[in-house]
C-alpha cells in the first residue's frame, strides 16, 4: 500500500525540483461539435493541460511509480465563443487499487456542465497558489487537490485534509472574479464551491471516516475475509442517514452514489436477504432517485 511519507530534506544540492507526479492521468479534449478550422489549438491544450496535471508537484508526499493514482480528464468543448474562449463540460474519474487484488475501485465520478475559460494556444498553464488568474488552471487545480483528498482519505482518517483545504483556497480565490462561473456558493448546489463547502464542514466528518472504513477496513480485507469486509462495509453505511439531514449534503451525497451504489449493490450480492432488505431500505431512503439501481437487492 501507499507510503505516506513526508519529504524532510530538500534537495538544493542538486538545484533539482522534485516532481511527486502523484497523478497518472489521461487527458482528452473533445472538439467534434466545434466547427473551427483551427483544430490545433486543441490538440495544444490537451498538450497543456497534460503537462499540467502530471507536471505540477501537488503534495509533499512521495508516490513510487505504481502508486501514482489513475485518473481521467474528459474536457468537452460545447462551444467557442471567441478565438480564444470556450464553454465546455468536465467528466473527472478517479479510481483507487483494492489491496492483494486487480480490482480497481473508483473514489470520483463526476461531471462539471459549468466549464467556461480563456485559453491561448501554446500558452503555458502554471498555477501559483497565492494568485490564479486562469479559470481553467483553477478548475482542473481543484478537481487534483478534490481527487487527492479523497485518496488520501480513503488510506488514512481524515489523511486528506491539506488538500480539502487547498481546494478551499482555490474556490475562495475563483469566487473573487466574478467572471468565473460555476464557484459560485450561494445559488448553485453543486457548484465547486458547494462541494468543497460540503466535504470541509465539521458536520460532515462522519462522511469521511465512513469513507476510511469502506476502503481501508472493508475493501481492502474483502481478499483475505470476503464476509469480514462486507460485514464491515454494510455496518458502516448507516451513517448516510444521518449525513442526509445534515446542510451541503446534497452534492458531498451524490458523488457518493454516482462513484458507489453500483459497487455496494454489487458486494451485497452474497449477503443473506435480511442483510440485503436492510440495505436496500437504508439506500432506499437516502437515495429515493436510485431505485433501479437499488433493485437487485430486491431478489
Amino acid at each position: 500500500m501507499r507510503n505516506y511519507l513526508y519529504i524532510l530534506i530538500l534537495l538544493l544540492v542538486s538545484g533539482v525540483r522534485l516532481q511527486a507526479q502523484e497523478l497518472n492521468a489521461i487527458v482528452t479534449v473533445n472538439s467534434d461539435r466545434i466547427q473551427s478550422t483551427n483544430k490545433n489549438v486543441f490538440y495544444t491544450m490537451q498538450r497543456s493541460l497534460n503537462q499540467f496535471i502530471t507536471g505540477t508537484q501537488w503534495s509533499n508526499a512521495t508516490f513510487a511509480p505504481n502508486e501514482r493514482i489513475d485518473c481521467t480528464f474528459s474536457l468537452t468543448i460545447m462551444e467557442q465563443t471567441t478565438e480564444t474562449s470556450f464553454k465546455a463540460e468536465l467528466f473527472v474519474q478517479a479510481r483507487r487499487p483494492v489491496y492483494n487484488s486487480t480490482y480497481l475501485t473508483s473514489v470520483l465520478n463526476y461531471r462539471d456542465t459549468k466549464v467556461e475559460f480563456e485559453y491561448t494556444e501554446n500558452a503555458p498553464l502554471e498555477i501559483v497558489q497565492t494568485s490564479i488568474d486562469n479559470n481553467l488552471v483553477a478548475i482542473i487545480a481543484f478537481y487534483c487537490n478534490l481527487i487527492l483528498a479523497l485518496d488520501f482519505d480513503s488510506f488514512s482518517p481524515m489523511g486528506g485534509s491539506i488538500f480539502y483545504r487547498q481546494a478551499l483556497s482555490i474556490a475562495m480565490q475563483a469566487q473573487s472574479n466574478p467572471n468565473w462561473i460555476g464557484w459560485s456558493a450561494f445559488d448553485d448546489r453543486k457548484s465547486r464551491s458547494s462541494i468543497i463547502n460540503a466535504f470541509t464542514d465539521e458536520s460532515v466528518k462522519p462522511f469521511r471516516e465512513m469513507w476510511y472504513t469502506y476502503h481501508r477496513k472493508s475493501l481492502d480485507e474483502m481478499a483475505a475475509n470476503p464476509d469480514r469486509g462486507r460485514t464491515t462495509l454494510l455496518n458502516a453505511l448507516p451513517v448516510l442517514k444521518d449525513i442526509r439531514n445534515v446542510r451541503n449534503s446534497e452534492i458531498l451525497l451524490q458523488i457518493f452514489s454516482d462513484c458507489k451504489l453500483d459497487e455496494i449493490v454489487s458486494i451485497a450480492s452474497k449477503a443473506n436477504a435480511e442483510e440485503k432488505q436492510s440495505l436496500y431500505d437504508l439506500l432506499r431512503n437516502v437515495f429515493p432517485a436510485s431505485s433501479t439501481q437499488l433493485e437487485p437487492l430486491k431478489k
